[in-house]
Protein backbone atom coordinates (compact mmCIF):
# COMPACT_ATOMS: atom_id res chain seq x y z
CA UNK A 1 0.00 0.00 0.00
CA UNK A 2 1.39 3.63 -0.89
CA UNK A 3 0.94 6.57 1.03
CA UNK A 4 1.37 10.05 -0.17
CA UNK A 5 4.00 12.30 2.41
CA UNK A 6 4.51 15.46 2.19
CA UNK A 7 8.00 16.29 4.31
CA UNK A 8 7.01 19.63 6.21
CA UNK A 9 10.34 19.84 7.45
CA UNK A 10 13.27 19.11 6.39
CA UNK A 11 14.83 18.37 9.71
CA UNK A 12 13.46 14.77 10.16
CA UNK A 13 14.30 11.51 9.35
CA UNK A 14 12.08 9.91 6.56
CA UNK A 15 10.08 7.34 8.09
CA UNK A 16 10.31 4.00 7.67
CA UNK A 17 8.32 0.86 7.76
CA UNK A 18 10.32 -1.80 9.29
CA UNK A 19 8.80 -5.15 8.48
CA UNK A 20 9.28 -8.13 11.20
CA UNK A 21 9.49 -5.79 14.32
CA UNK A 22 5.98 -3.59 14.25
CA UNK A 23 3.55 -3.02 12.38
CA UNK A 24 3.49 1.07 13.87
CA UNK A 25 5.55 3.50 12.46
CA UNK A 26 7.39 6.20 14.62
CA UNK A 27 6.74 9.75 14.07
CA UNK A 28 9.45 12.22 15.69
CA UNK A 29 9.43 15.98 16.90
CA UNK A 30 9.84 18.62 13.95
CA UNK A 31 11.29 21.31 16.66
CA UNK A 32 12.91 21.84 19.66
CA UNK A 33 10.47 22.61 22.84
CA UNK A 34 11.03 23.01 26.56
CA UNK A 35 8.12 22.37 28.95
CA UNK A 36 7.75 23.62 32.20
CA UNK A 37 5.95 20.98 34.69
CA UNK A 38 2.16 21.56 33.47
CA UNK A 39 2.62 23.19 30.48
CA UNK A 40 0.50 21.80 27.13
CA UNK A 41 1.79 22.24 24.04
CA UNK A 42 1.19 20.85 19.86
CA UNK A 43 4.36 18.94 18.85
CA UNK A 44 5.16 19.63 15.31
CA UNK A 45 5.47 16.35 13.52
CA UNK A 46 7.04 17.82 10.02
CA UNK A 47 5.00 15.56 8.14
CA UNK A 48 1.31 15.81 6.39
CA UNK A 49 0.37 12.78 4.36
CA UNK A 50 -3.05 11.27 2.29
CA UNK A 51 -4.01 8.11 3.45
CA UNK A 52 -6.12 6.10 1.30
CA UNK A 53 -10.08 6.56 0.63
CA UNK A 54 -11.25 4.25 3.67
CA UNK A 55 -8.48 4.48 5.95
CA UNK A 56 -7.55 6.61 9.02
CA UNK A 57 -4.14 6.61 11.49
CA UNK A 58 -4.67 6.22 14.91
CA UNK A 59 -1.54 7.87 16.68
CA UNK A 60 -0.08 6.86 20.24
CA UNK A 61 2.92 7.76 22.41
CA UNK A 62 5.84 5.43 22.15
CA UNK A 63 5.92 3.07 25.15
CA UNK A 64 9.28 4.92 26.24
CA UNK A 65 7.87 8.34 25.77
CA UNK A 66 6.49 8.92 29.37
CA UNK A 67 9.71 7.31 31.15
CA UNK A 68 12.24 9.62 28.34
CA UNK A 69 10.24 12.83 28.81
CA UNK A 70 7.62 12.73 31.20
CA UNK A 71 5.16 13.85 28.50
CA UNK A 72 1.70 12.21 27.98
CA UNK A 73 -0.68 12.19 24.91
CA UNK A 74 -3.55 14.77 26.41
CA UNK A 75 -5.88 12.45 23.79
CA UNK A 76 -4.24 9.60 25.02
CA UNK A 77 -5.27 7.99 21.28
CA UNK A 78 -5.45 10.72 18.27
CA UNK A 79 -7.31 9.93 15.49
CA UNK A 80 -6.61 11.21 12.05
CA UNK A 81 -9.07 10.42 9.28
CA UNK A 82 -8.24 10.33 5.70
CA UNK A 83 -10.02 14.31 5.28
CA UNK A 84 -7.27 15.57 6.93
CA UNK A 85 -5.25 15.64 3.37
CA UNK A 86 -3.89 19.11 2.59
CA UNK A 87 -0.57 20.27 2.11
CA UNK A 88 -0.82 22.55 5.46
CA UNK A 89 -2.33 19.82 7.39
CA UNK A 90 0.46 18.76 9.35
CA UNK A 91 0.74 16.47 12.05
CA UNK A 92 0.92 17.21 15.41
CA UNK A 93 1.40 15.19 18.74
CA UNK A 94 -0.35 17.03 21.80
CA UNK A 95 1.46 16.69 25.09
CA UNK A 96 1.11 17.59 28.70
CA UNK A 97 4.32 17.62 30.65
CA UNK A 98 4.59 15.73 34.08
CA UNK A 99 7.66 17.90 35.09
CA UNK A 100 9.96 20.10 33.07
CA UNK A 101 11.62 18.51 30.03
CA UNK A 102 12.78 19.22 26.64
CA UNK A 103 12.21 17.41 23.33
CA UNK A 104 14.47 17.86 20.35
CA UNK A 105 13.80 17.59 16.86
CA UNK A 106 14.06 14.00 15.84
CA UNK A 107 13.13 12.87 19.13
CA UNK A 108 10.42 9.62 18.46
CA UNK A 109 7.65 10.81 20.69
CA UNK A 110 4.86 8.67 19.09
CA UNK A 111 3.75 6.30 16.42
CA UNK A 112 1.10 5.99 14.49
CA UNK A 113 -0.54 2.65 12.31
CA UNK A 114 -3.63 2.83 10.03
CA UNK A 115 -6.87 0.43 9.98
CA UNK A 116 -9.80 0.42 7.44
CA UNK A 117 -12.87 2.46 8.83
CA UNK A 118 -14.99 0.50 11.57
CA UNK A 119 -17.92 -1.16 8.89
CA UNK A 120 -21.20 0.45 9.59
CA UNK A 121 -23.01 -1.29 12.30
CA UNK A 122 -26.68 -1.78 13.56
CA UNK A 123 -27.53 -2.27 16.93
CA UNK A 124 -29.82 -4.93 17.77
CA UNK A 125 -31.83 -4.69 20.73
CA UNK A 126 -32.17 -7.49 22.89
CA UNK A 127 -33.78 -8.57 26.47
CA UNK A 128 -30.66 -11.01 27.35
CA UNK A 129 -27.27 -12.07 25.99
CA UNK A 130 -25.90 -15.37 25.61
CA UNK A 131 -22.53 -14.60 27.17
CA UNK A 132 -21.41 -15.91 30.22
CA UNK A 133 -21.00 -13.02 33.08
CA UNK A 134 -17.30 -12.11 34.22
CA UNK A 135 -18.36 -10.24 36.82
CA UNK A 136 -18.56 -6.38 36.10
CA UNK A 137 -15.85 -3.95 35.02
CA UNK A 138 -12.19 -4.27 36.06
CA UNK A 139 -12.78 -7.95 37.48
CA UNK A 140 -10.54 -9.90 35.34
CA UNK A 141 -7.81 -10.26 38.10
CA UNK A 142 -4.97 -8.95 40.01
CA UNK A 143 -1.00 -7.90 38.56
Amino acid sequence: MDIKIRYISDKIEKLTYIAGNSDWIDLRAAEDVAFKKGDFKLIRLGVAMELPRGYEALVVPRSSTFKNFGLIQTNHMGVIDESYCGNNDEWMWPALATRDTEVHVNDRLCQFRIIEHQPHIEFCEVENLSGKNRGGFGTSGKA
